[in-house]
């Protein structure tokens, strides 16, 4: 396995970029750590396939270079990196049995039969698919094959690092948590470097321990679940993670207090900065009902069961929150309390204020 580091690092796919618009990657420096579970999440056409495929070595950046283990490998062909890669269509041999499709990567590499044996049945094992081995590939389920391409990819010992390109997309959704819980857990057994590309937070959250959120070409934030959900960098963090996202209100700044509907705001501390267009951002979670507090009216109310959605017209604005038990009903009014440790201002769609210890 390898630790990666990706060092100034952009493309375009025109022959001549000549502004920061014409490149589909902006400047990105990044360091995995050898053996992390790392997950890129973002919306379609945010440049999350094209990282992959430069990692992978099928398209060469326009700039930057990429380090395995501080070894440069940005000019290599795919085949001398030692990746695996694992696509969102099952990558294998309808024809060949399951033994034989996790085999194939080994014989191709003249590995010994006698290893190769053995490490097909341990490969099966962890992904649970020992009565499958002697069925032709063809005639498994959707999900089973996933499993067989996934296997396809973990039976090498020599990989640098296994990456995922959407892998259950293709897979029902009463059977996606248990792939989800199965990756999870061959990560943390196998002890691999695993990047896992995905547009479902659900996905990237459950799996990895550090998400890469992408927007537009560039890395918005990285940090742990916990992190992305409970302090957000850039608005768009806070709009993309989360169900409902984060509350994003427009706010001015008047004689140091930063007013909202020309309530004054108990931000979580100090402002950062000056000038720029300036938004509040507090997570629904953060939001209760008071006798006192921000007075408004109920537009809506959804119940998606474990919780309820409130959403709450403030003048102009749409404020929501979350909550369980008795609900206030629509066009009732409500006097809302945002929680100030949670309460954050940002300033041109950057964080723009200090957290206190």
């Amino acid at each position: 396995m390898a630790k990666i580091t990706l060092s100034k690092l952009r493309h375009s796919y025109l022959p001549h970029p000549a502004n920061i618009q014409d490149y589909a990657l902006k400047e990105i420096d990044l360091d995995w750590q050898d053996g992390g579970a790392y997950a890129l999440l973002g919306p379609s056409g945010c440049g999350k396939s094209t990282l992959l495929n430069i990692i992978s070595g099928l398209l060469k950046p326009s700039s930057g270079r990429i380090l395995f283990d501080d070894r440069d490998v940005t000019d290599l062909p795919p085949d001398q990196r030692n990746i695996a890669q694992v696509f969102q269509f099952p990558v294998i041999y309808d024809t060949m049995t399951v033994r034989e499709n996790f085999a194939f990567p080994l014989r191709n590499r003249g590995v010994d039969e006698d290893k190769i044996a053995s490490r097909v049945v341990q490969i099966a094992a962890l992904l649970e698919v020992e009565d499958m081995l002697d069925i032709r590939a063809s005639n498994l389920s959707p999900d089973n094959k996933q499993k067989v391409s996934m296997g396809r990819g973990l039976v090498r010992e020599d990989v640098n690092v296994v990456m995922f390109d959407e892998p259950l997309t293709v897979i029902d959704p009463h059977l996606k948590w248990k792939l989800r819980s199965k990756l999870k857990e061959l990560h943390q057994r196998v002890g691999a470097t695993m990047i896992y590309v995905t547009h479902d937070q659900t996905e990237a959250l459950t799996f990895a321990d550090q998400v890469v959120v992408m927007q537009e070409g560039e890395v918005v934030q990285i940090g742990t679940p916990v992190e992305l959900f409970e302090r957000p960098q850039h608005v768009f963090v806070g709009h993309f993670i989360g169900s409902p996202g984060m509350n994003i209100l427009p706010v001015t700044l008047k004689d140091g207090d930063v007013l909202f509907e020309n309530h004054v705001m108990a931000l979580e501390g100090p402002v950062i900065g000056s000038g720029g267009q300036l938004q509040l951002g507090i997570r629904p979670e953060f939001i209760s009902f008071a006798d006192q507090g921000i007075r408004g009216q109920v537009h809506k109310v959804s119940d998606v069961g474990r919780h309820s959605i409130v959403e709450v017209v403030v003048g102009s604005s749409h404020v929501k929150a979350v909550g369980a038990g008795q609900m206030p009903a629509k066009g009732d009014w409500v006097n809302l309390a945002f929680r100030q440790d949670q309460t954050r201002l940002y300033r041109d769609g950057w964080i723009a204020t200090e957290a206190q210890a």
